[in-house]
């Protein structure tokens, strides 16, 4: 079956995925609704130093929002704030360095967070793809420390800030890759059998889009959504899978196509009309399974799922307050 999967999902991505594929949807976009003054609302994007994040802070400052972003190289970070201020001419940019796969680093900032600002729209973009099974400091598998745990502390620890406010969001950058993978509760840090980075990572993105489902059920006063920016050209995807990039840079969505539908979601009043929990891409709710793939999973795994996150976020709650 996972033949089947990739097949059709490759398919898929060449014609929908791709820089053209963008261009073809873009023709359904009205521009009206992204035209928006955000002056006064507060964003939060992590991974926002270059990619897709930082091309999804650089246009919600353009739009006049106050934005953090939350970065783990202090260099790059510093750059990439002041390249966003020069471009914008936003001065109300803030950084924070975090390393998003440390869990005791993620609560520690967001005890610090909650004390000293508002917060409306938390986007979570931070994410890695590391192809060799790498341990953290804290013995969790790195690209399950980042891409879920590292998300879910993140979201869970800022909902109390996010329930204050009107019209708050939560938008998590997922990828189309999710859908080749069925929820796998019973190896969730990829220790048993050959080591794949590129489905530990697409594992690692169907666990997000489960959890937007969860907290969309959960927490009513919040709108959440995942989304699938397509495939675009970018420092991580560079990086972590040269030879798809060598294959396919001809085709690439550029950066701000990537994050177009980051920005939909995040300052639209049109994203909120549709259903809190929905996996989009192109502004565009989609199925979050391919037809005969038996990618779903049953309910009691995905409740599984987010009680072994809260179990891992407690644990590590109570070490960074020393408890």
């Amino acid at each position: 079956m996972s033949w089947y999967r990739n097949a059709v999902w490759f398919v898929k991505g060449l014609r929908e995925y791709t820089r053209s594929g963008y261009e073809s949807a873009s023709k359904h976009f009205d521009p009206a609704d992204v035209e928006v003054n955000v002056a006064g609302r507060s964003f939060l994007v992590t991974g926002a130093n270059s990619g897709i994040g930082k091309a999804a802070a650089t246009e919600v400052a353009r739009r006049g929002g106050t934005v953090h972003l939350v970065c783990r190289n202090k260099e790059r970070a510093e750059a990439a704030k002041g390249e966003i201020v020069t471009e914008t001419g936003n001065q109300n940019i803030f950084l924070h360095i975090v390393d998003i796969s440390n869990p005791k680093e993620i609560w520690k900032f967001a005890e610090n967070f909650e004390n000293e600002h508002k917060l409306h729209v938390l986007i979570n973009n931070a994410g890695c793809m590391v192809n060799n099974r790498e341990l953290t400091e804290d013995g969790l598998e790195k690209n399950f420390a980042t891409n879920t745990l590292g998300t879910y502390i993140l979201t869970t620890a800022l909902l109390p800030l996010l329930e204050k406010e009107a019209d708050a969001r939560v938008i998590t950058v997922s990828s189309g890759g999710m859908l080749v993978q069925k929820l796998n509760i019973s190896d969730l840090q990829s220790g048993n059998g050959t080591f794949d980075g590129v489905m530990v990572y697409a594992q690692n993105k169907r666990q997000q889009v489960v959890l937007t489902e969860q907290w969309a059920k959960a927490h009513r006063n919040i709108h959440f959504s995942v989304m699938h920016p397509g495939w675009a050209d970018t420092p991580a995807v560079r990086s972590s899978m040269p030879d798809f990039y060598q294959r396919m840079k001809n085709t690439l969505r550029t950066e701000a196509q990537g994050a177009d539908t980051v920005v939909w979601l995040a300052v639209s009043s049109e994203a909120t009309k549709l259903s809190s929990g929905l996996f989009f891409q192109d502004r565009q709710p989609v199925p979050t399974h391919l037809p005969l793939a038996s990618t779903h999973s049953p309910p009691e795994d995905e409740e599984k799922l987010m009680e072994v996150l809260e179990e891992f976020s407690q644990k590590f709650k109570s070490a960074s307050l020393g408890t």
